[in-house]
């Protein structure tokens, strides 16, 4: 992380305004800066979610019909375009090539439970409903890989609490039951040729990986692990004696390893990094092979694994400079690619590549509302937790400022099993524009920096990853980034308990704070899981903790019980059909506040879930928290 030890080495109090003009945070030498409509930030792409049909010679994506994103096809010349889809409640959730005359696409009815697999034509004609049962939810089990007609998927329809594998005709229709799920199998994996080989089993601490030799054959368990140490089957071998996996047995750091399905032991590891896990590994189909790893410091990186590949990054690389390039879809002979590029400061464009002709052909922007020299850049921090671990996280300054003494919006990333990632992020950029210094933190228990960082964060919620929450704010007002006076907190699940929590406990440090879908009762949440989860019930518990045995943490840490402690204005946001953060506790968790003085805003749309969705909700909770930053921060 060479640009992180480099902006902590120049980043003092006594040399901020070297380090601005270093970072290239400011970039326009004018007073000011435009602000750029709220809607260009947020509104859906005319065109976005690119796929090639596996001959190479149609192209799909998605485009918005009534304010609704659907699913068109067009030739590979940019001819012939017909909307296949229909979809004005809902956007399209997903869709995938099936052959070359049809796609399959999966909508929601809902944001509970409910969704339903539809098939269309490449012509828009022969709509149908393949799979449509109440209050069942589909998992895909050989995306993309449709074999004579067939493709599996796993539903919970027999039984809520766990998923069957299927095999469906997309013809036909026929749905016949393949393997009636025992009750503890949690994920199924398929081979190259759409065979049902891998099954995931879970005690609900221990996983163990069962294997079959084909269809007919029993599984049997070959390797079982806590569920601490993850093998995560990605592809089979040539020769179908292993299977290439990302695997931090025998590690810290999750490594690309070829794993044998016989002894049940690694046979080698093809890529491991020392600082971080591999988190991608890419299989090629045509090649019978691993052709790269994908690992994630400050930005993400490959290492190469074949020649030729490498040789195709660096056709691109020389085409489109100063991106980061990714390939979203291939077509059968992998000689036509969709490519998609970004940066920290552009959302991107999507690109069709021949690869003999090295052909590249622009397919559309996914935003022409602004100029890239308009946004700011995303630069890599690290810092040290009061226990001296080292915090990795990014900040954004904004346009036309000293770097010094400015309004702060704190954002803590969902999961908490996730982290925070170097690109362009609309919420930042937008938040930004509007004068803010933008601080993202990969606090202890976030996923990517190896087992041992992930483990620390475990019954940890309200306490040492708050911590490293708060020892950030205080290192940025200490480096003199932050105004004391003027900082936010702001995140959504579980960045919302971060920031409830934070205006509970750490309340001098904050101005006001807000909440997307947060978390405002742990009790609630540990007992609130979809039947689904409850072969993880257990892994939860030892991860977030016990509400039984851990009452008294629970009650310590969960904001609904500490509304006394609250004295700043606060933004709550909510999905009425929101499965973990149930909206009549929320209520109540507003009244008391109210109760109490304290100024609250209270957005509830009864049509959404964990997160807003729908174009016209998005935009208004957007409106209300840029109103609500400005009169927090802003004019404090």
């Amino acid at each position: 992380m060479i640009l992180t030890k480099r902006f902590m080495r120049i980043l003092t109090r006594h040399t901020w305004a070297l380090c601005f003009l270093i970072l290239g945070a400011c970039t326009n030498a004018s007073d000011q800066i435009r602000k750029i409509p709220l809607v260009n930030f947020f509104e859906d792409p005319q065109r976005t979610a690119f796929n090639i049909s596996p001959d190479g010679n149609y192209i799909s994506y998605l485009h918005p019909y009534h304010d609704r994103l659907n699913i068109f096809v067009q030739s590979v010349k940019g001819d012939d375009v017909i909307r296949l889809t229909s979809a004005e409640d809902r956007n399209i959730a997903y869709y995938f090539w099936a052959n070359n005359e049809e796609i399959l696409y999966l909508q929601d009815k809902n944001e509970v439970e409910n969704q339903t697999l539809f098939a269309v034509r490449k012509d828009g004609s022969k709509e149908r409903t393949l799979i449509d049962f109440k209050n069942t939810k589909i998992n895909l089990i050989s995306t993309g890989r449709v074999t004579n007609n067939e493709i599996l998927v796993a539903l919970n329809k027999r039984d809520s609490t766990v998923f069957d594998a299927y095999r469906l005709n997309i013809k036909t229709g026929r749905l016949v039951l393949l393997v009636k799920n025992p009750g503890n199998i949690t994920r199924w994996v398929s081979d190259a040729n759409g065979k049902l080989r891998i099954a995931i089993v879970s005690d609900e601490v221990n996983e163990t990986v069962l294997y079959r030799a084909n269809e007919q054959a029993p599984f049997k368990a070959i390797v079982t692990n806590n569920f601490i140490t993850s093998i995560y089957p990605i592809g089979f071998s040539e020769d179908e004696t292993c299977i290439y996996a990302l695997s931090n047995q025998h590690r810290d750091k999750r490594a690309l390893v070829e794993f044998n399905l016989k002894t049940g032991k690694e046979h080698r590891e093809i890529y491991g990094n020392s600082q971080v896990d591999v988190y991608e590994g890419v299989y090629s189909k045509l090649k019978k092979k691993m052709v790269f790893a994908t690992y994630e410091t400050w930005k993400k990186q490959r290492q190469y694994l074949d020649n030729d590949v490498k040789l195709m990054y660096q056709k691109l690389e020389d085409q489109l400079p100063n991106t980061e390039i990714k390939v979203t879809d291939k077509d059968s002979s992998e000689s036509k690619f969709i490519i998609r590029t970004f940066t920290d400061r552009n959302p991107g464009t999507y690109y069709l590549y021949d690869s003999v002709d090295d052909k590249l052909t622009k397919l559309s922007d996914l935003n022409t509302s602004f100029k890239e020299e308009e946004m700011c850049k995303m630069e890599a921090i690290t810092y040290k937790s009061r226990d001296g671990l080292s915090i990795n996280g990014y900040l954004t300054l904004p346009h036309v400022s000293s770097g010094r003494n400015l309004p702060v919006v704190v954002i803590p990333h969902g999961g908490p099993s996730a982290r925070n990632s170097w690109g362009y992020n609309a919420e930042v950029q937008f938040l930004a524009n509007r004068g803010y210094a933008v601080f993202q933190i990969n606090y202890r228990g976030s996923t990517g920096y190896g087992k041992s960082f992930w483990i620390a964060g475990f019954k940890q919620w309200g306490g040492k990853m708050q911590d490293d929450i708060t020892d950030g704010v205080k290192w940025l007002i200490n480096e003199g980034v932050a105004d004391p006076a003027r900082i936010a907190i702001y995140g959504s699940n579980f960045g919302g308990y971060s920031a409830l929590h934070g205006l509970c406990f750490q309340s001098q440090l904050y101005a006001c704070g807000a909440s997307l879908s947060g978390i405002t009762n742990l009790f609630t949440y540990s007992r609130s899981v979809p039947p689904y989860y409850k072969p993880y019930q257990r892994m939860m518990f030892e991860m977030v903790g016990n509400p039984e045995i851990d009452a008294d943490y629970f009650r310590a840490v969960s904001p609904v019980f500490h509304t006394i402690k609250i004295k700043v204005p606060v933004l709550i946001a909510q999905g009425g059909k929101d499965p973990r953060t149930n909206v009549n506790e929320t209520n109540q968790f507003v009244k008391e506040l109210k109760e109490k003085n304290v100024p609250v805003i209270y957005i509830v749309k009864d049509d959404e879930g964990q997160y807003f969705r729908k174009q016209e909700n998005k935009l208004e909770f957007y409106r209300q928290l840029e109103t609500f930053l400005e009169t927090n921060l802003k004019k404090r």
